[in-house]
């Protein structure tokens, strides 16, 4: 069975916890990447991931971009939203459908 694991800065991520889901606080850069590695590795088909933490691990994310799982959908933090989530979904849509879908013509 296919597991779900959220990353991030623990104050973003500990309420997860109680829906069920695996949280891994991250602190520093190298954990980050090593801790990614490993849950790619380890039946996780879905990572979330706070923005902030998105914006330092991009290299080692962009390893995932063109594979099946794990899908690593971003989040905002405590800190706020970047942008980034909603940036990532949007392009995900525009390679699978071929067009903007958030296109307004005025």
């Amino acid at each position: 069975m296919y597991k779900i694991a959220v990353m991030g800065d623990y104050d973003s991520i500990y309420g997860f916890a109680t829906l069920g889901l695996d949280t891994f606080p991250v602190d520093n850069l190298d954990y980050g990447v090593t801790l990614l590695k490993r849950l790619a590795e380890d039946n996780y088909a879905v990572i979330y991931m706070t923005e902030a933490l998105a914006s330092d691990l991009n290299k080692e994310i962009d390893r995932y971009r063109e594979v099946m799982k794990p899908a690593i959908i971003l989040i905002p933090g405590i800190s706020g939203n970047t942008g980034a989530g909603i940036a990532g979904v949007k392009k995900s849509v525009e390679q699978a459908v071929g067009s903007d879908i958030l296109f307004n013509e005025e």
